[in-house]
């Protein structure tokens, strides 16, 4: 990384050309009868999404790396110190480290000791989630596994020395048909090659041809994911990380192109645009039902994706809110994608793991009215019960209501199913059908068992069908 070489882009772009010629496998000859994509974002926004995607509903995302040995602030600790000079950073690395320490002797105590992969598969298996997505690389550079372009600054190298991507995808696929996904940074803060283009006004792309691309089939050859979820592009367009052409391969003619999934992060100028699903920002919640698959990245931690040793039992969200940003995202028909935040060696904190089995625990009694799901496009909130949420089941005669907060009196009024065909309405909960009339004034009055008969205490979903 010190010795520099300054090369004319014809030269780098025939090296891209002919690296990836040998490190991709890519098929001499395509059958006819395959559907090709071109590296433009016409063609690369008209693959359909994988189905698999939509049908998930929930996945687990992991933000795990060198930041985790600080576990201060936030995971945008190196950035927060030396970029900007935050005035907290400063003071707490002044207080609590000897003068002239580099963020890369944190590095060695990244030591994932307690890292057990099946143990991190068991409990997210038992949240119910259908997908994982687990931060590969963050803007730090580090690399969870041993990758060629990232030398002595990765998992193998530095701190636990093990493979961490590659021990966590063969766990979550032995245990069930969870999907493995990477999260990946374009960009990295104080990388030299990155600050080299960036300060030639990104006329030269060196970093993109040396580290960025070479990492991205690395990761995709090796793992084969079936999540690539993109971030820190918004420094530069997406003609800089060539994710044109990146892209087209990956659905024409990479080992996952059938069933990979994609997300908006490719370039300064992609967000909430192109891609396969769109993220918009973090924590995204438009509040009604979008063109466009979504998702809504969030983390149980209010106020950081990495872990942080000083966070308190208030800064975790309660499970109540988990479940109601979960019915929420998917009545609009997005995905929920929560965050959890292990520690340096490599233990899931107890209240976020408290959470996944909670929610697991719930979409056990209620998963019914969530994966495979539609929104319900006569109503997703209700115009009179603000806590009463729809979703369609996958035939049209079935609705869900999904009430978020016991109505007085056991009596739950609904104005969206009034008026409707209905033939049998059941708790999930109880599996006990349940009595309803017209009021005369116009919506469904449901009656509901006592409460104290439920399993669950954080949501109640009901199947209500409807006569053919």
């Amino acid at each position: 990384m010190s010795n520099l070489r300054l090369v004319t882009a014809p030269f780098l772009a025939a090296v891209v050309i002919a690296w990836i010629s040998t490190s991709t496998c890519v098929s001499a000859a395509a059958s006819p009868d395959v559907q090709r994509y071109e590296p433009d974002w016409t063609s690369l926004d008209a693959r359909p999404l994988p189905a698999w995607y939509d049908q998930a509903k929930f996945g687990v995302f992991i933000h795990w790396g060198v930041y985790s040995v600080p576990a201060f602030g936030s995971e945008w600790f190196w950035m927060n110190w030396r970029g900007r000079k935050g005035a907290n950073y400063v003071n707490f690395m002044t207080k609590n480290y000897k003068p002239g320490f580099t963020y890369q002797e944190f590095g060695p105590q990244f030591t994932a000791e307690f890292f057990d992969p099946m143990q991190w598969a068991s409990i997210i298996k038992d949240s119910g989630a259908k997908y994982v997505v687990l931060t590969t690389k963050h803007h730090e550079g580090y690399t969870l596994w041993p990758s060629k372009k990232s030398f002595g600054w990765n998992s193998v190298d530095v701190g636990p020395h093990r493979d961490l991507v590659g021990d966590l995808s063969r766990a979550i696929r032995s245990l069930n048909k969870t999907r493995f996904g990477v999260y990946h940074s374009l960009y990295e803060w104080f990388n030299p090659l990155w600050l080299q283009d960036k300060q030639s006004n990104l006329s030269s792309r060196t970093f993109v041809t040396e580290k960025v691309l070479p990492e991205l089939y690395e990761l995709v050859n090796h793992y084969k994911p079936e999540i690539i979820w993109s971030d820190g592009e918004w420094e530069a367009p997406d003609t800089y990380w060539d994710s044109l052409n990146f892209l087209a391969w990956l659905y024409n003619d990479s080992p996952v192109k059938d069933t990979i999934v994609v997300n908006d992060r490719w370039g300064g100028d992609t967000l909430c645009k192109h891609g396969g699903f769109l993220t918009c920002a973090d924590r995204y919640q438009p509040g009604k039902v979008v063109g466009r698959k979504w998702e809504n990245a969030m983390t149980i931690d209010k106020y950081s994706w990495g872990y942080r040793r000083n966070a308190r039992a208030l800064d975790v969200y309660s499970i109540n809110s988990l479940i109601t940003q979960l019915v929420e995202t998917v009545s609009f028909g997005g995905n929920l994608l929560l965050n959890i935040s292990p520690t340096s060696d490599g233990m899931i904190p107890p209240l976020h793991e408290e959470r996944l089995l909670q929610i697991g625990q719930w979409l056990s009694v209620n998963g019914e009215s969530i994966f495979e799901s539609n929104p319900w496009s006569t109503c997703q909130n209700d115009t009179q019960h603000p806590n009463l949420w729809y979703t369609r089941g996958k035939n049209s005669s079935t609705i869900y209501s999904i009430v978020l907060q016991w109505p007085d009196g056991n009596l739950l009024n609904s104005a969206c199913l009034d008026k409707l065909d209905i033939e049998s309405i059941v708790m999930l909960d109880t599996q006990s059908k349940l009595k309803w009339s017209q009021k005369t004034e116009g919506g469904l009055l449901i009656k509901l068992e006592d409460k104290s008969k439920t399993k669950t205490e954080w949501g109640w979903a009901l199947r209500v069908t409807l006569n053919s």
